[in-house]
């Protein structure tokens, strides 16, 4: 039987890859603080709660003052982030340099629609992102409030492909969302379920 080389080398690649990404991310994982299984937090220093059903990581460092990010395996690996109650006027992170490098602010007037590209705009200034796309958005609940849920793929500054998913509502002008990011091949699928598990357990107090 002949061996294509060609699918040799793509899963030496692949394994490679996914092996250099968990060295990578293993002494981040080791840094952070716990966030226990059955405990509930509030998240983004906001009004937003969950009880995360299983172990997370929370990550030291805060995109924003509304923001923060968690983990399973290191934030190469996985992401979550929290955007609590962004105001009108506001950037989703903070801006490195509103004059050479401003970001996309929330409106007053925003509708749930206008969010993934909210959320695009972020991606490519502040994650370099080089491409971006939108692949799925439907009406969703989140937080106990109609909302909408979405799906997308971009390439960051390394040409690593990740793929995306978020929940998102507004209340009382405030843009509260949820996204979930993590490597196309393997990492995604592998670590969906917690994500979704984890955003099911989010309220509003």
């Amino acid at each position: 039987m002949k061996t294509d080389s060609r699918k040799i080398g793509m899963m030496s690649f692949v394994t490679g890859a996914v092996a250099g990404l968990s060295l990578l991310a293993a002494p981040m994982a080791l840094a952070n603080d716990y966030r226990k299984q059955g405990k509930s937090v509030e998240v983004a220093k906001s009004d937003m709660e969950v009880t995360p059903p299983q172990d997370w990581n929370k990550l030291d460092d805060r995109p924003g003052k509304n923001a923060e990010v968690w983990t399973l395996d290191g934030e190469l690996l996985n992401d979550v982030t929290f955007y609590g109650g962004i105001k009108p006027g506001k950037p989703l992170v903070k801006e490195r340099s509103k004059m050479n490098e401003p970001l996309p602010k929330v409106s007053k007037d925003m509708l749930l629609i206008e969010v993934p590209e909210l959320l695009e705009g972020t991606y490519r200034v502040y994650k370099n992102a080089a491409t971006f796309e939108l692949t799925s958005s439907a009406p969703g609940k989140f937080v106990g409030h109609d909302g909408v849920h979405f799906t997308y793929q971009y390439a960051d500054q390394d040409g690593l492909t990740r793929k995306g998913k978020a929940r998102a509502v507004i209340v009382k002008s405030r843009l509260y969302m949820i996204t979930y990011d993590a490597p196309r091949l393997y990492y995604f699928d592998q670590t969906l379920a917690a994500f979704n598990a984890l955003a099911d357990t989010a309220t509003l107090q």
